[in-house]
């Protein structure tokens, strides 16, 4: 293995697998038992969460008002133009904020932050 590659568990049970070479028949059924079954959870399909599902919403809100403003603002001007945003938290909408990553650039004018589209 080289230390470029990300060590996982399959990658892990692979290694031992083809290297266990005086182990016992019940431990390699073991460990290829356990190996399949890895491989088979992160294969699954998941679903996003209710929350995870009304963040995108929220999120796409903050987009929309800061789309909307001819100057950068903060996170309670933000919450204040509009009215789904605003029964939200100051950290609730920090944290949605921070999520969108490269889409949203922070100001800091004089200890203030304040936030535009990038």
């Amino acid at each position: 293995m080289t230390n470029t590659n990300k060590m996982t568990y399959v990658t892990a049970l692979t290694y031992a697998i083809e290297n266990l070479v005086d182990a016992p028949a019940d431990v390699m059924e073991k460990l290829t038992a356990l190996k399949e079954q890895t491989e088979k959870r992160n294969a699954a399909d998941h679903k996003p969460t209710k929350t995870q599902q009304a963040n995108v919403s929220l999120q796409n809100k903050i987009l929309e008002v800061l789309g909307s403003a001819l100057e950068p603002l903060t996170v309670t001007e933000i919450m204040a133009r509009d009215e789904e945003l605003a029964p939200l938290s100051n950290q609730k909408v920090s944290a949605l904020i921070r999520t969108l990553g490269s889409k949203v650039i922070k100001i800091t004018e004089k200890r203030v932050s304040k936030f535009a589209l990038a």
